[in-house]
This record gives structure tokens, sequence and C-alpha cells, in this order.
């Protein structure tokens, strides 16, 4: 039975752009009242105005949120609360990227990734799941990536915190199973959005690499943020524990169940016959 969104509360982290933005104007038209979290103030606020243009009577709230800081994500739990009396829906969206082979990135640098993708997602968890489990019904939507079922060269720290959040999501899955409060991990392919755009080159890493996966992101990445939300608006009302998104994510699912230990060789040539010369070359 699909489950009817309209006069539920949505929260959405990451909401500044990309897939967030999206999904608050998807949510929007399905007249769900939104808490918008990011901590681009102004990408945040250009969401809002978006939300606001489309006349619907929803209340929207904005919130500049660190998913990455414990206590700031207790406080919004409380602000939301303060400010929508209840939670139906919680989407913990925020991520980042990292460019770099694991030995040209620092310690720091994964501290940092691992802090917004995996940790954001289990502190939105804590802190919305009492507020959840308080309504007739609720879900959680958890935001992993395709690397979050393979596992590609130079992608060490995205995919751990990719594959953390799967994880995670399919604990919390068999955890509420019988409950009022369904989970979604969500597994996007290529997405233009700008996370590439406004990733972190690893201190060690070349220039040049960032140039070539910006190039080579342009060329893979085909499904719009509008695109996304769709999907996982219609996951969301069906219940459906993982959502792939993406022709493309569906094609490297496949590979990584016919192939599960060696799927990279595999998808390594498909990856070089569009990614530019010398990308996926080793690097001394």
């Amino acid at each position: 039975m699909s489950w009817k969104l309209e006069g539920g509360v949505a929260v959405i982290t990451g909401a500044g752009s990309g897939i967030g933005r999206a999904l608050a104007r998807r949510l929007a038209l399905e007249k769900m009242s939104l808490a918008l979290a990011d901590v681009d103030v102004n990408g945040l606020q250009g969401t809002a105005e978006q939300v606001v243009s489309e006349k619907n009577k929803i209340a929207v709230s904005t919130h500049v949120v660190d998913v990455s800081n414990s206590r700031r994500m207790e406080e919004f739990a409380s602000e939301v609360v303060q400010r929508h009396g209840r939670v139906t829906l919680l989407i913990n969206n925020a991520g980042v990227a990292l460019i770099g082979n694991f030995d040209e990135v620092s310690v720091a640098d994964i501290e940092w990734l691992m802090g917004i993708n995996f940790w954001g997602v289990v502190y939105g968890v804590k802190n919305f799941l009492p507020i959840l489990k308080r309504q007739p019904r609720a879900h959680i939507v958890n935001i992993s990536s395709i690397f979050g079922i393979v596992a590609p060269a130079g992608q060490s720290a995205y995919c751990a915190s990719k594959f953390a959040v799967r994880g995670f999501s399919e604990v919390l899955l068999h955890e509420l199973a019988g409950t009022q409060v369904g989970v979604s991990c969500v597994h996007p392919g290529g997405i233009r959005t700008n996370v590439v755009a406004r990733a972190r080159l690893g201190e060690r890493v070349p220039t040049s690499i960032l140039e070539m996966t910006l190039a080579y992101f342009d060329r893979v990445a085909v499904t719009t943020p509008e695109q996304a939300a769709d999907r996982i608006v219609r996951g969301v009302r069906r219940n459906e524990p993982r959502i792939i998104i993406g022709d493309d994510a569906i094609r490297i699912d496949r590979l990584q169940r016919l192939l599960p230990v060696r799927y990279w060789q595999t998808l390594r040539k498909q990856i070089e016959r569009v990614a530019p010369a010398g990308m996926l070359a080793p690097r001394t």
C-alpha cells in the first residue's frame, strides 16, 4: 500500500543543492512541511525560496547545521520539534567527496569525510528516531552510493563511508522490522550535482587528477537531481529497503552480483573507455 506523504514533516540534510534541493522541491509538491539543513547558508536560503515559490501551504524552516557536529545535531532535532511539532520523514542526504588514492590522502582528510558522510547519518538517526517512533508511520532515508556496493580504486575514504551507511541502514532495517518506521538505503550512480566540483583534493594528489575526475564525471553523470528525487519518493511510498538510481548504477549492481570478488577487472575496463587517459594509471 502506497504511503500518503501529504501533511507530514520531512527533515532533509544537505538541502542547499543537488539531490537535497530537488527532494525539497519534490516533497513540497507532495504538501509536506520541510525542515531544511545545510552548512551553506546561501544555498539553503536559495532552496527555501524555491520551495516557497511553489505556493504550497506548507511550513518551511531552515537550519544552518554541520551534520558532523553531534551537539549541533541534537539542537537541530529540538529546533525541528519546536517549529513543526513532529517528523514523519528523515532524509540523511548531506555528503562530501575526497579525491585521491589512499596513500595520497591524510588521516585528517578521511576523518573530515567520515564525519559528514557516516557520522552525520548516525547523528541524524540517533536524534530523530525517538521523534519518528511517535508517529503512526514514519520513514528513514539514508543516502549511500553505488560506491557503497562496489569499491573502485581512488575512492578508499568515500567507499568506506558509503559501505558503512549501507551496513548501518541494513541493521536499522532489521531492528525496526515490524515497527511503524521504515528504512530505505539509496544508492545513486552518477548524478549531475556539484559534489565532485566541491570535492576535497588529497594533500598529495596532482591537480591534474582533479581535472581528469571532473571531465570523467561530466561524461558519465547523466541522471538529474530531479530524476533522483522522483525515484527516492517513489521508493519511500513503496517502503523499498534499497533504492538504486540510474541505469549506470543498475548495471554496476548487476555486475557486482555476477562477479562479487572480481568485478573490478570488468568495471575498470568500462571506466577506461570514457575516462581521460591516465586517470587510473598507477602513481608513485
